[in-house]
Formats: C-alpha cells, sequence, structure tokens
C-alpha cells in the first residue's frame, strides 16, 4: 500500500509540481473552526493558498470571512464569493484607487483595510469622497513585530479617534498581527503573547471611554491562534493551517494540522557517489529561509549541500536507491511562499493526480 502522499499516476506530472490534497484541506478547515470555537471568529489568510478552488472549500465549511494581502488576492476572493473581506495591507499609491474599485465591482462584498499614519488616512478619505463610497477601515497596531502598525498608545487612540471622525471613512475596528511572537514551550508563548496584547485591551477600553465604537478586532498569526481565540470578541486570522508546513509543525507544536501540500520532484543526476541532485531550484520552494527548505519523506539522513534556482543537491551514505528518473516527495519549511512559485498545483483525489488547480492570486494584478 503507498503512503499517503504517493499518486499512482506519477508519469503523468511533470516535475517539480505541487500537490495538494482536498480531502486533508477540508480536515484542516474542521480542526481550524474547532479550534476557534466559532466559526464567525474565523477570518483564515488567503495568501497561504491563493486558490479560488480552496476559497469555495472554506465557504462550504461555513467561512464567510477572509483576510487577504494583495489587491489580487482580495479581487479572486471576491470573485469566488467571499463576502468579507479584510485587506490586511495598508494600500498606498495606485492601490487605493484599485481598491476603490474593488469596492464598487463587487457591491455585495465586505471589504476592509488597515491604516497607521494621517497622511494615508486623508488619501484614502479623499479617494472615497471623490468616487462616492464608504471605506471601512481598521486601525492597525504594533504589538512588537516592528513591522507595521502604529504602536499602542496615546497616539494610536488620537489617530483612532480622527478615523471615526474622517468623511468616506466608517471604522471598523483594531487589527494587530503578533507574527513574532513564537515559542515551542505554550507557557512561554501565553506570557509573551499576554505582555503584547495587554496595551491592546487598555488601548479598547479607552476609546469606548471616549465613547468611540471598535466594532470589531482582528488578531493572532497561527502559532497565538489558540490563545486569541479565548478572547470572545477577536476574530483570529491564521492561515498555514490550512496546507501546513513542516516550518510551522516546528514552532507550533501544540497545534494539530495535516500536511496537505506536498511537492513532487525527480533526481535529474548523480554527480557523486554520494550525492543526488533534484529538479528542485529556487524556482519551485521557498528559499527565504534557511536549509534544509524540504522535509523529504524516506530522505531522513539527507543532507542538502547545494541550492541555486533549478537544483537541489543532496548528499547522503547510500545513493543505489535513487538512480535516475526517481520520484521523491517532500514537505516545504514554507508553504505560504512556494505556492506563490507555482501557476498551477495537482488536485490529489484516490491517489491520483487528477487535475489542475490555477494559483489565481500569485499574479499581482487580475482585472484591477
Amino acid at each position: 500500500m503507498k503512503s499517503w502522499y504517493a499518486i499512482e499516476n506519477e508519469d503523468e506530472v511533470p516535475s517539480p509540481a505541487l500537490l495538494v490534497y482536498p480531502d486533508r484541506i477540508r480536515e484542516n478547515l474542521s480542526r481550524m473552526i474547532t479550534l476557534v470555537g466559532d466559526v464567525n471568529r474565523l477570518r483564515p489568510h488567503v495568501k497561504t493558498h491563493k486558490m479560488p478552488r480552496v476559497i469555495v472549500m472554506k465557504i462550504a465549511a461555513g467561512i464567510t470571512k477572509f483576510k487577504t494581502s494583495t489587491i489580487a488576492e482580495t479581487e479572486m476572493t471576491a470573485a469566488a464569493g467571499g463576502k468579507d473581506i479584510l485587506l490586511a495591507y495598508q494600500p498606498v499609491g495606485p492601490n487605493i484607487d484599485r481598491l476603490i474599485k474593488l469596492v464598487q465591482r463587487f457591491p455585495a462584498t465586505n471589504f476592509s483595510t488597515i491604516v497607521d499614519n494621517q497622511s494615508t488616512l486623508s488619501h484614502i478619505s479623499s479617494a472615497a469622497q471623490s468616487n462616492g463610497v464608504i471605506v471601512n477601515l481598521y486601525l492597525d497596531l504594533n504589538v512588537g513585530m516592528n513591522r507595521t502598525g502604529i504602536i499602542p498608545g496615546d497616539d494610536a487612540v488620537a489617530l483612532y479617534l480622527r478615523l471615526a471622525d474622517t468623511a468616506g471613512i466608517r471604522p471598523a475596528g483594531i487589527h494587530a498581527y503578533d507574527g513574532h511572537i513564537r515559542d515551542t514551550d505554550f507557557s512561554k508563548l501565553t506570557s509573551r503573547a499576554e505582555q503584547a496584547f495587554s496595551p491592546v485591551w487598555s488601548m479598547i477600553k479607552q476609546l469606548k471611554q471616549a465613547g468611540a465604537s471598535v466594532p470589531n478586532v482582528i488578531a493572532a498569526g497561527t502559532p497565538t491562534s489558540r490563545l486569541l481565540a479565548q478572547h470572545d470578541h477577536v476574530e483570529v486570522g491564521g492561515g498555514t493551517t490550512v496546507l501546513w508546513d513542516f516550518g510551522q509543525a516546528e514552532v507550533s507544536p501544540d497545534l494539530d494540522f495535516l500536511n496537505a501540500a506536498v511537492l513532487l520532484t525527480r533526481v535529474i543526476s548523480r554527480p557523486t557517489e554520494n550525492r543526488i541532485c533534484l529538479d528542485l531550484g529556487h524556482k519551485a520552494v521557498a528559499s527565504e529561509m534557511q536549509p534544509p527548505r524540504v522535509q523529504f519523506f524516506g530522505l531522513e539522513d539527507a543532507i542538502p549541500v547545494m541550492h541555486s534556482e533549478e537544483h537541489l543537491v543532496l548528499e547522503m551514505k547510500n545513493t543505489d536507491r535513487f538512480p535516475v528518473g526517481t520520484v521523491i516527495y517532500g514537505v516545504p519549511r514554507h508553504i505560504c511562499p512556494t505556492v506563490a512559485l507555482h501557476q498551477e498545483v495537482w488536485c490529489v483525489q484516490n491517489q491520483l493526480a487528477c487535475e489542475k488547480w490555477a494559483v489565481v492570486a500569485r499574479a499581482r494584478c487580475l482585472t484591477i
């Protein structure tokens, strides 16, 4: 009997390729809902998969809220039936007008985005008024990652109050991403999360005392999703849980999800007696992390020694079992950017790669 990831029609699939397993995706969606406890408080990130077919699966599971990083992801999600979409990436320049066009093209969809400064708030307000639309805005808070957002405090309170009083804008609430918080020790993870979000809870209380409406709070990366789901006023937005990878499993051992995306690669050369070369270069697997970038099934003793655009060289004691042409399967360390490298993925049903799914939102622009 073949392993769960192996396909029976390997000869029909050119390598390198990315395989996805719908049954496992459905199971992961079910586990995500169970983790949160209420499907209405789940807002999974689309950037992980970028595929309308997965959006349809999420909707079928009862998920109605989505989080995106690009205008293309946002448009793809709306076109696939998403009704509540947060563009969790502050729009600047032409992207403000592109967002306005999305609001106009999909009037049945509730769009929102984030802002962390007065200048961008003014530009969004001006564009909204010029086009006769209302833009839902979340204030983006910096809870320690120091990548985007405004630090919780008096300045953030003042900006939110200005946001709530700005023409063309509807205050949507607070957004806070905590991607820097990760620890394999759950007690330390809990402590770090509590420390990071304590100023957020204080700020929300301050806003409400000032008479401001804070309709919603969106927070949590994948590692802290279980913790922040315990706050009944918070929507959580992890995304890696849909497909999973071995990198997330390493930093979040408390989370239980299935690998639902696997790389298929082939041996293309055996340059020395203890090395094999695979057709799995930078163009097929995310390479922003330190090696190993792939965890291969059955190659636990293999050591990556060279990685370039089209090649991945592994060193091991016995290469005789891997003649040129051998198919090898592996799970990437980071699935989100790996998916973005593939124009299409192969859908696997009953151990057959039976159809191709387009990775639509890997593009920067669809129609808008």
